[in-house]
């Protein structure tokens, strides 16, 4: 990376893109929720038509794709942390500026570490940068793409069971 001088407007765009990305993950971990609710609910009250001989299969199908639906939704908020290995400090992607990586330091260390990237404004930023990349790439692939998937495991399960529900009523018939 070439050296960067300090800068105001630097700073703010790392704020801005910081808060930004915690936007996000608070608005992913709120749709997470809503869909884990919605599909529990829906669960709770369809149990009851298992009984019935025309809705069983429709039933089962919608309770199928809630099932797959929770089980996405409560991946994509579950936190996804090693806390029994070490970092690797002497890796010079080792983001020390994320907790994850330094809750297995001890805090000696961990500012021993990052000493010489606070007195180096190209390395500080660097840091920064990493950890944001880091952040966005950890929204995307674990949060987002879960998040996705119970969106979708819900959509297909309720035009499933609707389908499903017509099929036996034109049996039925």
């Amino acid at each position: 990376m070439r050296p960067i001088m300090s800068s105001g407007h630097l700073d703010q765009m790392f704020r801005q893109t910081r808060a930004y990305h915690a936007q996000l993950s608070q608005m992913a971990d709120l749709k997470a929720s809503m869909m884990f609710t919605l599909a529990s609910v829906i669960i709770t009250l369809s149990i009851r038509y298992l009984e019935d001989p025309f809705l069983r299969w429709p039933v089962l199908v919608l309770i199928a794709g809630s099932l797959v639906t929770i089980v996405s939704a409560a991946y994509a908020v579950m936190p996804k942390l090693n806390l029994n290995d070490k970092p690797d400090l002497r890796d010079p992607h080792t983001n020390l500026l994320f907790f994850g990586t330094f809750t297995n330091l001890e805090y000696g260390e961990w500012v021993a570490e990052l000493e010489p990237i606070l007195h180096d404004p190209t390395r500080t930023y660097e840091a920064m940068l990493r950890d944001i990349y880091e952040m966005g790439i950890y929204l995307g692939l674990k949060k987002y793409r879960f998040i996705r998937i119970a969106y979708i495991a819900f959509l297909t399960g309720l035009v499933l069971s609707m389908l499903t529900f017509v099929v036996v009523e034109l049996v039925k018939l």
